[in-house]
């Protein structure tokens, strides 16, 4: 797998994902199944919410660029939303058919968990689990 399919793939399923749900989906994904994918694919530093990566929006980006993602929102990246399009969902449904069932199991299920979780729950958790990723943090739990 590649970025680029990963992040399809990540993305899959209509749902809408908030600037801190992307980015804690893709470090979670580095973290736990990289060997699985062929990865890690982004090198995730701790910064003011816990792990970032520019790299993950410059990515984002480039599918936007090819059709594949759409932005919604204003200009204020924090209210911005990220989700595939139907040639996005069309192509991560081709690459969801080579993957292994355990590793779309995974993706799926930290899909739903990172959407099921507020802001504040969501960077909580992941501080819990990767207390590393908290040294830059301005967040107050």
């Amino acid at each position: 797998m590649n970025k680029k399919e990963i992040l399809l793939l990540g993305l899959k399923g209509g749902y809408r994902f908030s600037p801190v749900q992307v980015q804690k989906l893709f470090f979670l994904i580095d973290k736990n199944i990289a060997p699985q994918i062929g990865g890690p694919f982004f090198n995730f530093s701790p910064y003011d919410y816990g792990p970032f990566d520019k790299a993950v929006y410059n990515e984002l980006s480039l599918l936007k660029e090819d059709g594949l993602v759409e932005v919604s929102g204003n200009t204020n990246p924090s209210q911005r939303y990220y989700y595939l399009s139907k040639a996005g969902e069309e192509k991560a449904g081709d690459i969801l058919k080579r993957q292994q069932s355990q590793v779309v199991d995974y993706i799926t299920a930290l899909s739903i968990f990172v959407r099921s979780l507020s802001f504040k729950e969501l960077v909580s958790a992941i501080y819990k689990a990767y207390p590393d990723m908290k040294i830059n943090s301005i967040f107050a739990e």
